[in-house]
């Protein structure tokens, strides 16, 4: 069931998408539309009922207290709020959630139902994978698009993923298959620092849906968290010799036109190659934490 807070009129609205989870690494797509809420100062409106769809023992429901006193329980959900940005002439949904557990499709179904409510023209959906990519040059982008022309325009790099998939990519085909426009835009996060945030990714993300949607987002703040970030990484690798060459022969293989993401055996062999070169130290794959 959906929990609507009262639907408005909106003007041509399109849809940005992001679901915490296996689709969402180092949290870099759900960052960005939270990042849009803010910007935008964006309302709810709907919520998906949670019972259907989720294992309440692997995402579990919190408690906060309102006043100080009264208890309150917060469910894992999906949430969507509309923005209208400032001199814009249509309205954008944020539908930011949580991968669920089970039913798939009806949660699919539950979605688009909001969808149709609200007569969404456009769906973009935001996700992050783990890639063999240096930190120190500009992310990949890569994505799919139903609409070929739309791919060519926006230069992007397919996707040539082929294995087990996510709720990003079960709800743009379903989606397409509702005949709603659809497009997917994947950043391409480092896998030897992927613990969130990772600022640069999400950057990369807002880029894209400004010049799809040739709305301005402000990023001014995201922007000086994104050249921290690379300023931390580049100090790790010139404390680390290992890691500084591998970074180097990343940044000779990034002009690569066949970028992909890492399957897991393959991050586990980037993983055990690192700690070989570090003589059997802790790394990324032993401690789950970045190496800075």
């Amino acid at each position: 069931m959906t929990e609507f807070d009262g639907l408005p009129v909106l003007r041509s609205p399109v849809a940005v998408a992001a679901f915490e989870g296996w689709n969402d690494a180092a949290d870099a797509s759900t960052a960005a539309v939270e990042h849009l809420q803010q910007v935008w100062d964006a309302s709810s409106i709907a919520t998906i009922d949670p019972e259907e769809f989720y294992d309440f023992q692997v995402n579990r429901p919190n408690v906060s207290l309102a006043d100080g006193e009264t208890r309150r329980i917060q469910w894992p959900t999906t949430h969507f709020h509309v923005a209208s940005p400032p001199d814009a002439d249509r309205d954008v949904v944020l539908i930011r959630g949580i991968e669920p557990s089970m039913r798939w499709r009806t949660f699919c179904e539950s979605l688009l139902e909001v969808c149709h409510s609200v007569e969404i023209t456009q769906v973009v959906l935001l996700g992050a994978l783990l890639a063999d990519v240096p930190f120190s040059r500009p992310l990949p982008v890569s994505g799919s698009a139903a609409d070929q022309d739309s791919a060519t325009r926006l230069g992007l790099t397919p996707a040539r993923y082929e294995g087990p998939t996510g709720i990003v990519n079960v709800f743009h085909d379903a989606c397409v298959t509702a005949g709603i426009e659809t497009m997917t835009f994947w950043v391409h996060v480092p896998h030897y620092a992927n613990n969130p945030p990772c600022p640069k990714a999400t950057l990369a993300l807002l880029h894209r849906v400004e010049e799809l949607l040739d709305l301005p987002v402000p990023v001014r703040s995201l922007a000086e968290e994104s050249a921290e970030w690379e300023e931390r990484l580049r100090q790790a690798t010139e404390q680390d010799p290992e890691l500084a060459e591998y970074i180097r022969e990343l940044e000779e293989r990034s002009g690569d036109a066949g970028l992909r993401p890492l399957t897991g055996d393959e991050i586990a062999q980037e993983f055990e190659k690192y700690l070989r070169r570090r003589g059997g130290q802790a790394g990324p794959s032993a401690t789950g934490q970045s190496p800075w």
